[in-house]
């Protein structure tokens, strides 16, 4: 029997789930993941399936468990990281009343549109910090009560239960017994408010949410109960960390200060900046959310999401087949002829920070017959270095209203930073040092450290000094590199023109 003591990480995202070992001294030891089907049918509606998702939970555990050779018992503790903003509603029993909806559906458009069209707006985003918008859970879980009518009935004798994926999965993990989520989380519904730090009544009304059905708010290193995994450990753990996997990143990476900030490179990205223990409220078309809640202590953000990054190289591999492997768009960016200017604007459903455009779509703009394979592709990268130098500016220009440190340099995470065309490019358009940590699993990491922190086993000071990191630096001359965000520019006023003429 081992006697050394470890923590296990939980990363349920987008496109799968994953199970991290985390050692006593927070090095990572083993990886196991298993992904889940991507439902999309005609409407352009996309979905999960919750009950795919709990068990490919507990198989992961147990296959990284015996990938790494370790005993169960040696399991200290669980933390977990989730896909944020995509949407459930189960029974008191567990079992979910309808596929969950992905933060990438825009169903709910409708409903956000008629709110906006009745003067809510600025009250949504004041308490919320999040502008209107189809692709966060207050919407989804709109429409779920508008046209699954069983929620409804549960909703009226009270036995509903809504949440986002952490609350599903500890409700799950803990057999029911705890419904809870956590600060992160709940900032990100556009149901809770964000100075006062609870459900708002008023929002929840808007939205025709009752309150009862919403979990419990609790610290990021709060107590989500104890599991066993359904048998798979000897006794019942805790579960003492739970964050949405942009913020468990941000955790991961210790990004602990004002001016801090990092990108994850995923499906979509999330752009993160800790601005401290007062919310800076943005002006420029990024969102206001809470990092964390830790020891009874917020942090608050800024963040800008981007709906298409990652999946930009999935849709040139499954969709186009431009590509057989994501590892050869380096490559071909690579020679790819310096004087083509084609831009892609991803905007196939609609565009997020800083936009927020539902009806824009996307397009390539400056096409021209030398345009080829390698071209393409090349535009398809950029398109993710340009939207997160977006997010860049719009958040220095808030910060520097309060007086918050500007971003000095960029903490990168995610599969595609491999991609050293895609991060030195990144480095030239934001004009900042680039940080990329040879960890790549920060979001599952940063959900571990917070367990492992709560329940004794980590020591705060010294788990953030041990990450190594590769560090890009700006070669692009500085003139060049703005004639390329220029063109960019021009590529967005096209494609937001196009959305607004419906043509």
């Amino acid at each position: 029997m081992s006697t050394r003591s470890y923590i296990l990480g939980i990363d349920q995202s987008t496109q799968g789930t994953k199970a991290i070992l985390f050692d006593e001294t927070g090095i990572l030891i083993a990886r196991a993941d298993r992904p889940h089907r991507q439902l999309i049918d005609a409407r352009g509606y996309v979905e999960h399936d919750p009950e795919e998702i709990y068990r490919n939970t507990l198989s992961v555990a147990r296959d990284v468990l015996d990938k790494a050779g370790v005993e169960p018992g040696a399991v200290l503790g669980i933390g977990i990281s989730n896909q944020r903003e995509t949407s459930l509603a189960w029974r008191p029993d567990g079992i979910p009343l309808c596929n969950a909806i992905v933060w990438q559906c825009g169903r709910a458009a409708q409903i956000t549109e008629t709110l906006a069209a009745e003067g809510q707006g600025e009250f949504v985003r004041s308490h919320s910090g999040i502008p209107l918008s189809p692709f966060f859970p207050a919407g989804k879980l709109a429409w779920i009560l508008r046209n699954v009518p069983e929620a409804q009935s549960l909703a009226e004798n009270g036995t509903l239960r809504l949440g986002t994926v952490d609350a599903y999965l500890v409700f799950r993990l803990t057999g029911g017994r705890v419904f809870r989520t956590d600060y992160s989380n709940a900032s990100r519904t556009q149901l809770f408010d964000i100075q006062r730090l609870q459900w708002d009544e008023t929002l929840c009304s808007l939205f025709g949410i009752p309150v009862a059905a919403l979990p419990e708010v609790t610290d990021s290193d709060g107590d989500y109960g104890e599991t066993d995994l359904e048998g798979l450990l000897p006794h019942p753990v805790p579960i003492r960390g739970v964050l949405g996997d942009s913020h468990a990143a941000l955790f991961g990476q210790g990004c602990l200060l004002p001016g801090m900030g990092k990108a994850t490179y995923g499906t979509g990205s999330s752009v993160m900046v800790n601005v401290g223990h007062a919310p800076v409220f943005s002006t420029h078309g990024v969102v206001t959310s809470l990092a964390w809640s830790m020891g009874g202590q917020v942090d608050y953000v800024l963040e800008g999401n981007i709906n298409y990054t990652g999946a930009v190289i999935t849709w040139l591999k499954e969709d186009l087949g431009l590509i057989a492997d994501p590892a050869e768009t380096e490559t071909l960016a690579k020679a790819a002829s310096p004087e083509d200017q084609t831009y892609l604007v991803p905007a196939f459903t609609g565009l997020g920070a800083p936009y927020w455009d539902n009806e824009a779509r996307g397009m390539f703009v400056g096409l021209s017959r030398t345009t080829k394979r390698a071209e393409l592709v090349r535009a398809a990268l950029d398109c993710i270095v340009y939207q997160i130098t977006d997010i860049l500016r719009a958040m220095n220009e808030d910060m520097s209203v309060t007086g918050t440190p500007s971003i000095r340099e960029l903490r990168a995470d995610g599969g595609p930073t491999r991609n050293s065309y895609l991060m030195q490019f990144q480095s030239d358009m934001a004009r900042i040092p680039i940080l990329v940590p040879r960890t790549e699993e920060l979001s599952a990491m940063g959900a571990a450290y917070a367990a492992g922190l709560a329940v004794g086993l980590y020591d705060r000071q010294l788990l953030f000094h041990q990450t190594k990191q590769q560090t890009y630096m700006p070669e692009m001359p500085a003139e060049a590199a703005s004639l390329r965000y220029t063109g960019w520019q021009a590529a967005v006023a096209c494609c937001l023109s196009h959305g607004r003429n419906g043509s």
